[in-house]
């Protein structure tokens, strides 16, 4: 596995396995968030992380969505490390197995019942800030995909909002998307958000993305045939 500080305060761990798997720590003075738990044998290299760096303890884990790609370390972890898991509350059922992620044929069990908190929420339904984090809810990939804005880096970590391409924005898998419309509706988050750096799961980051949204959005309505309303 291969480390890279990408911002002041938050630092990429990636391997590879047929395409990147990246997650991302984020270090504050009290301890690190890790966000996504990617595959597994990641464990290991995210613990050996957080000794080596001194970042001081893990405090939470924020999951993107919940597919075996993304919280596949999870379990070991909090079994050395017994910290607080959350997702949105829409993704729960379906990363826990109780119900059917769309375009699916059998039930994920990905995560342990009850292991995973629901983040919280405001009064006016947006989600709560959390470890130097703006969380936005972004279905589409699944039913309850949220990024990570971490407002003062101006870093976007996105999960599988998109793939890339040689540092420009691609098409999340369209295997494993549950409602590629809804994700493209979801992408405009870019636009609102303006981030220096937007982090993918699969592939290298992207500079500026919003910046060549507009050539992003006018492939996928090539691409999915999806009309130009869905996003005006």
């Amino acid at each position: 596995m291969k480390i890279e500080q990408i911002s002041k305060h938050i630092w990429c761990i990636r391997t590879w396995m047929l395409i990147p798997v990246r997650v991302w720590a984020v270090v504050e003075e009290d301890g690190v968030t890790l966000v996504d738990a990617g595959m597994p044998f990641m464990a290991k290299g995210i613990a050996a992380f957080l000794q080596k760096q001194g970042a001081g303890p893990l405090k939470q884990i924020l999951l993107t969505h919940g597919h075996s790609d993304h919280v596949g370390a999870v379990k070991r972890l909090v079994e050395t490390m017994p910290v607080p898991v959350y997702a949105h509350r829409i993704e729960i059922p379906y990363m826990e197995g109780r119900e059917l992620y769309p375009r699916r044929k059998k039930l994920e069990k990905n995560v342990q019942p009850g292991l995973a908190k629901p983040l919280a929420e405001t009064e006016d339904g947006g989600l709560a800030a959390i470890a130097g984090l703006k969380p936005y809810l972004t279905p589409g990939h699944s039913p309850g995909h949220v990024v990570y804005y971490h407002e003062q880096d101006r870093v976007l970590l996105a999960g599988d909002l998109f793939t890339s391409k040689r540092g420009k924005l691609h098409r999340p898998m369209p295997m494993f998307t549950a409602d590629m419309t809804e994700a493209v509706k979801s992408s405009r988050i870019v636009r609102e958000l303006n981030p220096l750096r937007l982090e993918v799961c699969h592939g290298q980051a992207v500079h500026n993305p919003a910046e060549q949204l507009d050539a992003y959005l006018a492939e996928m309505s090539r691409a999915f045939s999806i009309p130009t309303s869905v996003w005006q």
